[in-house]
């Protein structure tokens, strides 16, 4: 006698819903197609509407690249895209360097660190499909596809905590990818959008583990989540535990099994960390040993300014972007007043929401979000975590019904209540109240609408009729009708998002419009007579009705999202303009610049820098060449301090620094060329000049030279060993005294000498602005005077100096032809609290040996003691002739190799004129490699006569132990495969039991 087993119609439905509701019903009807089921159907909707709101924004802007206006603000202009170009470089073969030394920034910088910081999103790698000239158009389109992943990645997981209408899941999903905070900050730092996509998919990661299903899939997740970008990953993850922990309270599942559920959820993510531990290790020690900026301290918000930020068209920098759409926020608001779901619901994801906003108010807890590290910048970096659960929350209302009129009044009252608090925050302008209150009455009428549909269907009964128009109303279902739910809230057998197996124990009634019960064999229809003469009968008529009702809602809450949406990002872009630094996209100018460097550039043979005039902080990755600029969140410590003594100057608190135009630091980082342009047209700060860009030739020494024995020693402290004066610490370093450092004379305009700073940061004598009264002839500017031999070039050192200089021929009430004119370029200056300005070439000094320096303050600033510093040309002439006689007679470098040949029985120190970063190990000739040490800040190397070669090689600091712990935990990960598989294995070879004819512990329908 055969063993009696399931009815095949059961195992076939148990395979779609493992699938995902594939495979054809076993019924004979036609396969249904994958974009029809409910899952993917939802994260279509959902990526549909973000992209039409996120375009739509940017039309209604007048943004890139549906306007005029530029959309590269702040860091996007300054690090994203140049990021983006340098990766297109790389992946066309076209960069210096590879993936561990960026050879064109910063003089030689670690690329591994920032490639994990800013480029290793999986959609990063679209760049290499578009031209390199519409670098803007790519990263545009990264930023457009991340959002619209990140809301279909939100449809997929509502329906996979509670079913419901697809519909109404693709429309909280494009509510969640169009938060405020996406739209707001992470548009212009796509890589935090990697961190939005990521919570959703974490928080399903955290469902498989509670149905021991998809093991691995879940540590391939975590392990891209973290990869893409770790700094937001981590905040996912944090947001999907919280979630997690919720779903085990509300399952009340046994503790055992609770404690199991959570264990293989650590163990996932342990796992995953483990496998990114390459990167991210790298990231991490790259932080240890980058500038540290400014330290900051964290002060919360107004609890005026975080309501605020609910609402649709607010906008304020440094405050939680919290807006996820009034229909989102009503549904939130509803749940605990929604009598159809269970108690613990109603309390259990309120209660969520409300611990997470307070968290983001807390200072330990906004540490322990930001990894005990107040950022600088926005320090609610958080907050898309709390906008996930008002979206998650809202979805929990609606999966059980919509709404009664009793808890949309309460919501209502809520929404109302949080306007009047908000409406004493200035970050409320007038046009918001106009867009509030046609969104609420929107979403209220749309809900009002669909909870009467929803009422009429369930009053008619069980009916072929009803369960048409239910099926339309819950945007499901097929010809049979809506297929059974799983008792714990799955999706259905077939076409529901994708199942994993037993999932929780039901915590509520299924929403209207499913069904649960024991059989697991879709329903057929039921079978109608036709009326006589074809008259429509009394239940399709109220069936229409109910249909035209809810697709009047379908389209009304649709409508009220991407109104909203659009309305709040369009604001976002148009004020983000009007406070924050903002630069052109690609073209004329950076194409003529690019050009003039490929004409001259010959690297490794000498450096071509891009020029003093930037078009972007990371002009190098732009354009091409090799200079000193480098912005990053990682710029070294050892740079960033040993530029800034050499005279460099710096914005964003030392992390972005300049190209410094000054002859001696050309010589001694081999900066044979450099490109000369006219200010940005683009920026207002001065007045617009059509030159075209030009580029100066000079002779330099080789990338490695060699020091005399001794010529180190003073150096072993690197760049410690600087002290205050500019130009002296170029001559340590160039290794010859080139520089007259004169005394100088300062006066005001009215001839006064100016009170000295006692600001200890800004030492040295104060000036205030110019200013001129309307039709008043031009004040006396402040100068300064000094002597210093004819013919020298004359620099200007004065970080703390915002305006301009110009070198005059002669002291105030000279006469002479002479004394009217310039001898050289304008110096313009910049510094405020976050930057500061570079030392400036002015000209020569007159034959006369008396020279006089103009300045136009434009802010109040300060003038230190060792301004002006005299350059002897001939002296720096001879330097470069012995370093080019004693360096290196060849140099090629490859990635982070550096090899140079050096003249025979060459003692001291070869000096490699790149900075000494951490990671370097050299040797010379056949000698053992060690760690290189440092010649003020430089990679050096001693020799002792018998070396006539240097090995250079770059290790990324903690690339050996991230590789280690990767390593250990795919070796685990491929232990716990081949345990199960041989589990299962096993399983499979045993007999299966007899069924007893009682009905099993655990429901049929609970794995479809």
């Amino acid at each position: 006698m055969d063993r009696p087993s399931l009815p095949r119609a059961v195992l076939k439905a148990v395979r779609r819903r493992a699938d995902g509701g594939g495979g054809a019903p076993e019924d004979g009807s036609p396969r249904i197609s994958w974009w029809r089921r409910p899952g993917q159907s939802a994260a279509l909707l959902a990526a549909l509407l973000t992209a039409t709101a996120f375009c739509a924004a940017d039309a209604v802007a007048g943004s890139y690249p549906f306007g005029p206006r530029t959309r590269s603000v702040n860091d996007l202009g300054n690090q994203y895209v140049p990021f983006h170009a340098h990766l297109w470089d790389l992946l066309h073969g076209r960069a210096d360097g590879g993936l561990l030394v960026n050879w064109q920034s910063g003089y030689g910088s670690s690329f591994l660190p920032d490639l994990g910081t800013y480029l290793s999103s999986p959609f990063a790698l679209l760049v290499a499909l578009f031209p390199r000239d519409e670098i803007d158009l790519v990263v545009y389109v990264v930023t457009a596809l991340k959002t619209m992943s990140a809301g279909a990645a939100m449809a997929w997981l509502l329906l996979r905590l509670r079913p419901g209408r697809w519909w109404a899941a693709g429309l909280l999903g494009a509510a969640y990818a169009l938060c405020g905070w996406s739209l707001a900050d992470a548009s212009y730092n796509p890589m935090w959008l990697d961190g939005l996509v990521a919570l959703p998919l974490l928080c399903l990661v955290g469902e498989w583990a509670l149905s021991g299903r998809r093991r691995l899939l879940g540590v391939v997740i975590v392990a891209l989540a973290w990869i893409a970008n770790f700094y937001t990953a981590y905040m996912a993850t944090l947001g999907a535990g919280l979630v997690l922990l919720l779903r085990l309270w509300l399952g009340r599942l046994p503790r055992r099994r609770a404690l199991r559920a959570a264990g293989r959820a650590a163990a996932t993510v342990a796992l995953g960390v483990g496998l990114s531990a390459p990167l991210v290790t790298v990231i991490y020690r790259g932080t240890q040993h980058a500038y540290p900026g400014r330290v900051t301290h964290f002060s919360p918000v107004p609890a005026e300014d975080v309501l605020a930020r609910l609402l649709p068209t607010t906008y304020g920098f440094g405050s939680p972007a919290l807006f996820v759409g009034t229909t989102a926020l009503l549904l939130a608001l509803a749940l605990p007043f929604h009598s159809a779901a269970p108690k613990r619901v109603r309390a259990g994801w309120p209660l969520l929401v409300a611990a997470v906003a307070l968290s983001l108010q807390w200072t330990p807890t906004h540490l322990a979000w930001h990894a005990f590290a107040t950022p600088n910048g926005s320090p609610y970096r958080q907050a898309f975590v709390l906008c996930a659960l008002l979206v998650i929350a809202a979805w929990h209302t609606l999966s059980y019904g919509t709404p009664g009129p009793r808890a949309l009044g309460a919501a209502a009252t809520l929404l109302a209540l949080i306007a009047a608090v908000a409406s004493g925050s200035g970050l409320v302008r007038s046009f918001a109240w106009p867009v509030l209150l046609l969104a609420a009455t929107g979403a209220l009428a749309g809900l009002l609408l669909l909870g009467r549909a929803e009422r009429g269907a369930s009053a008619a009964g069980a009916g072929s009729a009803t369960e048409d128009a239910r099926g339309f109303a819950d945007g499901g279902g097929s010809a049979t009708g809506r297929a059974p739910v799983s008792a714990d809230g799955g999706g259905s057998a077939t076409g529901g998002a994708p199942g994993d197996g037993p999932r929780l124990p039901s915590d509520g009634p299924h929403p209207p419009g499913t069904a649960a019960g024991p059989s697991t064999v879709p329903r057929p229809p039921a079978v109608r007579r036709p009326r006589p003469g074809g008259a429509p009968s009394p239940a399709g008529r109220r069936q229409r009705r109910r249909t035209a009702l809810a697709g009047l809602a379908v389209v009304l809450l649709t409508a009220v999202q991407l109104g909203e949406a659009t309305a709040t990002s369009a604001v976002a872009t148009r004020l983000r303009l009007a406070h924050l630094d903002d630069y052109a996209p690609w073209g004329a100018r950076q194409q003529r610049q690019a050009d003039a460097i490929a004409r001259v550039e010959d690297w490794p043979r000498y450096r071509t820098d891009p020029g003093r005039e930037q078009t972007v902080g990371n002009d190098p990755m732009m354009v091409g060449g090799q200079g000193a600029q480098y912005y990053s969140s990682l710029t070294a410590d050892v740079l960033s301090r040993m530029l800034t003594a050499l005279g460099d100057g710096w914005t964003s608190r030392g992390r972005n620094l300049q190209s410094l135009d000054n002859a001696v630091t050309d010589a001694v980082f081999s900066v044979g060329a450099r490109v000369h342009s006219p200010p940005d047209p683009h920026q207002d700060w001065y007045a617009r000049d059509p030159s075209p860009p030009s580029v100066s030739r000079q002779e330099v020494p080789p990338l490695v030279t060699v020091r005399p024995a001794g010529a180190a020693g003073p150096a072993r402290a690197g760049v410690a060993a600087f002290g205050p004066s500019p130009y002296r610490n170029q001559e340590l370093v160039l290794g010859a005294r080139v520089y007259t450092v004169p005394r100088l004379t300062l006066r005001t305009g009215a001839g006064e000498q100016p009170d000295r700073s006692a600001d200890a940061a800004r030492p040295g004598l104060r000036f205030g602005a110019a200013r001129r009264a309307a039709g008043a002839l031009p004040a006396p500017k402040p100068s300064i005077t000094a002597r210093c031999p004819a013919g020298s070039e004359v620099y200007l050192w004065a970080p703390h100096f915002y305006g301009t200089a110009r070198l005059t021929a002669a002291p105030a009430g000279g006469t002479g032809a002479g004394a009217a004119h310039g001898y050289g370029p304008t110096g313009r200056f910049r510094s405020d609290a976050a930057k500061i300005a570079a030392m400036q070439r002015l000209g020569r000094v007159p034959v006369s040996g008396r020279l006089r320096i103009e300045l136009t303050p434009t802010r109040a600033g300060t003038v230190p003691d060792g301004a002006v510093g005299c350059l002897d040309t001939a002296r720096l002439h001879t330097a470069v002739e012995h370093l080019k006689a004693t360096g290196a007679s060849e140099v090629s470098v490859s990635d982070g190799t550096l090899h140079a040949r050096l003249p025979a029985h060459s003692t001291g120190t070869a000096v490699v004129a790149a900075p000494r970063i951490a990671g370097w190990r050299c040797a010379a000739g056949n000698g053992p490699a060690v760690p290189a040490e440092q010649y003020y800040g430089l990679i050096a190397v001693p020799l002792d006569g018998s070396a006539t070669s240097v090995i250079c090689t770059f290790h990324p600091p903690g690339l050996r132990l991230g590789t280690a712990v990767g390593g250990a935990s795919l070796l685990v990960l491929a232990l716990l495969g081949a345990l199960g598989a041989v589990r299962r294995r096993r399983t499979a070879g045993r007999p299966a039991p007899h069924p007893t004819p009682t009905r099993p512990r655990e429901r049929t329908t609970s794995a479809l």
